[in-house]
């Protein structure tokens, strides 16, 4: 058996022993097995909404004006309208996220490139208007 059979052959059983050890063992034979990398849609991260409430964007703002976003201080409120659009939110998550990187370059504690308490801030404003991606 030349190098290559040698090479494609154990490919091939590493192959079948994943596919095996991807199936639990009290699986149900009726139905076919979910692939490994995909997980049920309960699993998978949620999308954003559409729409985000005026309030929830306010509160999300002043959050991130209270530990030092000059964007989100500079942003108006919002107000005469009951929703509004994600994309005013995401906006303004990453706007202060890039501020805040920004500003804490020297910042001996880091998560995710800023200083924690502005970790902690940002997602703690997207958490309260229901964005997970920004």
């Amino acid at each position: 058996m030349g190098t290559f059979s040698r090479v494609l052959a154990t490919t091939a059983v590493a192959a079948l022993a994943g596919c095996l050890l991807a199936i639990p063992a009290n699986a149900n034979t009726d139905q076919p097995p979910t692939p490994a990398c995909h997980g049920r849609p309960a699993d998978r991260e949620r999308a954003n909404p559409s729409q985000i409430s005026a309030a929830a964007y306010n509160h999300a703002r002043s959050i991130l004006a209270s530990v030092g976003s000059y964007s989100a201080a500079k942003s108006h409120p919002i107000h005469g309208h009951r929703s509004v659009p994600v994309g005013y939110g995401t906006s303004l998550l990453a706007c202060a996220r890039d501020e805040f990187r920004s500003d804490d370059r020297a910042a001996p504690v880091k998560k995710s490139g800023m200083a924690p308490y502005h970790w902690q801030a940002i997602h703690d404003a997207a958490r309260r208007m229901g964005i997970t991606r920004w």
